[in-house]
């Protein structure tokens, strides 16, 4: 557990650190990025064992869902930051500005402060770890109080490769998240829940600080009628019960049309009975989150809906709850409006696709969504009627795991990016450096101000679209006697 009080030393001593570090040029930085990736997957079998033990999840999903993506995270940033970090020379207009040309630098903000939860305690601090680093940023970086192992572990392959001080974990709670926000850091990162969200936002705003919210979801599944059911179930059981359901990208609503449905509620729950808790389903992180999961279902249940498999905690030591699906959730139910972030899935039958694109719609939330049909072209232009900043057709809910594709949210689900170049916009901002060769006395529109100068902004304005044909070429000759009157003076 990391003191409050110290957090503000902590910066300090990441900040020293990344003075150095943004001295080094950005292929140097590339090549401690190479070996970072080496550093955290030589840690594998220690961070599944964490992995499992903090977060109850399945061994497979440790590997291939926090562990293995590492490597194409460090590919892509690795291989490609290089260039997206890459100064730019706009042009500048030879008579406007004789002499002068411009280059636009990306320049690194400083100390980021990246404050990750547990559900992923691996990936999600690596998709800002990396782009963070290589463009020259420090990092401080909390991780959740109920995953201090991943987080320990993290810091121990970045502290091999970079030092003591460019990344620092601050360990604990809400207190030292907030505590991080007043150090002094110039940007941060956010993953996390809508309330805690706001409140980063608002110490944000009060610090005038970039930040990066990627906050809750609601996904929505639109099943249409000549859908592959078989893959539609599969896919939406992957997608709803991976993680236990606990993912801010779980399908937790699905919409399928009336010629479909019932057969996908059938087989949906089939396969659902048939996952095995440990080996194809993890239990939930806490108390806390068992207690969401069996209010929704039970408040469900009390509203008329249908239990097809599930709706009851298993006897096991921990906080398991079967893998659920509901039918027949009445609108406006917690089930379908708040986010769940557990084993459960409600399945409503809708008349067509227009109220299944209305319904996905009416939601707070925005994060990721799915259209599941076999005509691709028609399943494209529902995709992109749907209020989400991730949109897929006959799949769902992977492409976190894509480093050059941006994740991100709309509505209550956030405003930040990470991966992808539209990340870098929080982790950098742009300099404008301006070179002047020119070796005139002075510039047209230097002090002292005349007549022939206020002649030149009048008849450049006739020039530029402030009037007809007639009216420019008069202007025409009218500026080129105002320039030589101005230069007279």
């Amino acid at each position: 557990m990391t003191p409050a009080s110290e957090v503000p030393e902590l910066v300090a001593r990441c900040r020293a650190a990344q003075g150095k570090h943004r001295g080094r040029t950005v292929e140097q930085r590339a090549a401690l990025l190479r070996k970072l990736k080496g550093a955290i997957l030589r840690r594998g079998d220690t961070l599944v064992k964490a992995l499992m033990a903090e977060t109850g999840k399945p061994e497979p999903e440790a590997w291939l869902h926090e562990v293995v993506p590492t490597a194409d995270l460090a590919s892509y940033w690795g291989d490609e930051g290089p260039l997206l970090l890459s100064a730019s020379e706009p042009p500048l207009s030879a008579i406007d500005y004789p002499g002068k040309y411009a280059i636009v630098e990306r320049v690194p903000r400083g100390v980021i402060g990246l404050i990750t939860p547990w559900n992923f305690p691996v990936a999600l601090p690596l998709r800002t770890l990396f782009p963070a680093l290589l463009a020259g940023n420090g990092v401080i970086f909390k991780p959740s109080e109920y995953a201090p192992r991943c987080g320990a572990i993290l810091g121990e392959a970045c502290a091999e490769v970079f030092g003591e001080d460019l990344v620092i974990v601050a360990q604990g709670g809400g207190a030292v998240g907030a505590a991080l926000m007043d150090a002094g850091v110039d940007a941060v990162a956010f993953t996390g829940s809508v309330a805690t969200g706001k409140k980063v936002a608002h110490a944000a705003a009060e610090a005038l600080v970039p930040v990066s919210l990627e906050l809750g979801g609601k996904d929505p599944a639109i099943v249409l009628d000549d859908a592959d059911v078989e893959r539609a179930a599969r896919g939406i059981l992957w997608g709803a019960f991976a993680n236990a359901g606990q993912n801010c990208a779980a399908v937790e609503r699905v919409y399928a049309t009336s010629k479909v449905a019932k057969v996908l509620q059938q087989r949906l729950a089939e396969l659902a009975s048939e996952l095995v808790p440990g080996r194809d389903i993890g239990p939930l992180v806490n108390a806390a989150q068992l207690a969401i999961v069996e209010g929704h279902v039970d408040a469900a249940k009390a509203a008329g809906a249908e239990v097809l498999t599930g709706g009851e905690r298993l006897d096991k030591p921990g906080f398991w709850y079967a893998p659920t699906v509901l039918s027949g959730v009445p609108a406006g139910a917690a089930a379908l409006e708040e986010e769940t972030f557990g084993p459960m899935v409600p399945v409503v039958e809708v008349e067509n696709a227009a109220a299944a694109i209305a319904a996905a719609n009416g939601s707070k939330y925005g994060l990721t969504a799915s259209v599941w049909t076999k005509d691709v072209r028609r399943g494209e232009e529902v995709a992109r009627q749907l209020k989400a900043g991730v949109v897929m057709v006959n799949n769902h809910g992977f492409t976190g795991a894509i480093p050059s594709l941006p994740w991100t949210g709309v509505g209550a689900s956030g405003f930040g990016v990470t991966n992808s170049p539209h990340a870098l916009d929080t982790l950098t901002r742009p300099r404008a450096v301006i070179i002047d060769r020119a070796r005139g006395k002075r510039e047209m529109w230097w002090h002292p101000y005349t007549d022939g100068l206020t002649g030149i902004g009048r008849h450049m304005a006739v020039l530029r679209g402030g009037g007809g044909f007639v009216d420019r070429i008069k202007a025409f000759f009218g500026l080129l006697g105002a320039f030589a009157k101005r230069w007279k003076t």
